[in-house]
């Protein structure tokens, strides 16, 4: 598995967006889920990205996690 190399071009804003509304919803969201991944010291499987945030993006994007947003 070739690791990324892009830095934070990878998963795309764009791509990230269609999934998640808000620039700001996505960063909470992403902060969370790279959280739950440091504290029990999770391995994803397959990610491209090195960074905890990197991996929990591509797990949003990916639509292996669920996140709901109370309005």
């Amino acid at each position: 598995m070739i690791k990324n190399q892009d830095g934070l071009r990878y998963p795309s804003i764009d791509d990230l967006l269609k999934k998640i509304d808000s620039k700001y919803k996505l960063v909470y969201a992403a902060s969370k889920v790279a959280g739950i991944l440091e504290h029990d010291n999770l391995r994803v499987e397959g990610a491209k990205c090195v960074q905890s945030v990197g991996i929990a993006l591509e797990e949003i994007l990916d639509d292996r996690v669920t996140i709901e947003f109370e309005t």
